[in-house]
């Protein structure tokens, strides 16, 4: 449902998005993740036919942006990272201008919006001011927009920035439902720990360059330096008294690493399977250190994007 096929975009001796390729299939939540400037909106606004690219393609549902952006249009709904409301006007007023502007004409254009506003719950908002609405409020507003002519693929840029918590859950699982009625979206967020919970797949970008792309699992496992690698899992451990000496042992063990000692507590990483996990609490144990907590877990999402990327900007 979406492809970019070696997508470039420079501006200038800047090369925004430098030879990005992948792909995402019906019903899938593809995350888009990279520090600021790493290429996400840019590929996001050729997708949404808003820029061309200066070489590759990017196509939706089969159609390109180059060759049929009318056909990618009504395939696509676009939420920006920001967006503008306009003073006098109605939430309903609102989705009711948008649908006209997709087309939509009578009995046709009226349920649009009826349903659009059900959907985020802002059915109990129809006659209130769009410009009086809260943030979370107009986070609604705006992927009801997107939504309005019901296309097939939504790409959504950082839709969950400056929510408060309780916006952010209802906004992810409105996300969710998306998803499980076969709609394809590209969502770009900062809150990882968020992306980790819908996403099916991620693709990792830094300086315009696709770092990553596939499950989480699969990129905890990706080559490195020409070799296949264990998966880490973050170790917490706590002792009775402090875990200075514990630090010192730990620092001499293999498959070791990342390691961060705080008053009676240590945290690393550790590169072995689940029974070398279970050998390492062992030999703390005759050791002499008196462990009273030994956890143990799979990298999360924001592990596997520090360890891939390098923090370089452009």
């Amino acid at each position: 449902m979406i492809e970019l096929r070696h997508l470039h975009r420079y501006f200038g001796q800047t090369r925004a998005v430098d030879d990005v390729s992948f792909q995402v299939y019906r019903g899938q939540v593809f995350g888009y993740i990279g520090p600021n400037g790493a290429g996400k909106t840019t590929s996001m606004r050729v997708l949404a036919t808003l820029d061309l690219p200066t070489a590759g393609d990017a196509l939706v549902d089969g159609f390109s942006v180059l060759n049929d952006p009318d056909r990618v249009r009504r395939r696509l709904g676009f939420m920006p990272d920001y967006f503008g409301t306009y003073r006098n006007v109605s939430v309903r007023e609102y989705l009711d201008f948008f649908a006209r502007a997709y087309q939509l004409r009578g009995r046709r254009r009226v349920e649009a919006v009826d349903q659009v506003m059900a959907f985020t719950g802002l059915d109990v908002l129809a006659d209130k001011p769009t410009d009086g609405l809260s943030k979370g409020m107009k986070q609604r507003l705006c992927l009801g927009r997107a939504l309005i002519h019901d296309p097939a693929v939504l790409v959504l840029d950082e839709p969950a920035a400056g929510l408060d918590p309780r916006a952010r859950i209802e906004l992810r699982e409105m996300i969710r439902k998306l998803a499980n009625s076969g709609k394809t979206i590209l969502i770009s967020s900062h809150i990882l720990t968020e992306l980790a919970e819908i996403c099916h797949v991620v693709g990792i970008i830094e300086r315009g360059r696709l770092l990553a792309v596939g499950t989480v699992e699969e990129i905890r496992r990706r080559p490195l330096g020409g070799a296949r690698r264990q998966p880490q899992n973050a170790i917490q451990v706590r002792l009775l008294g402090t875990a200075d000496a514990l630090g010192d042992w730990l620092t001499r063990q293999p498959q070791v690493s990342q390691l961060q000692v705080n008053g009676d507590s240590a945290r690393f990483l550790h590169a072995g399977p689940p029974d070398a996990e279970a050998d390492l609490l062992r030999a703390m144990i005759e050791a002499g250190f008196r462990v009273v907590a030994f956890g143990s877990q799979q990298q999360t999402l924001e592990d596997v994007f520090m360890q891939v990327t390098k923090g370089l900007v452009q």
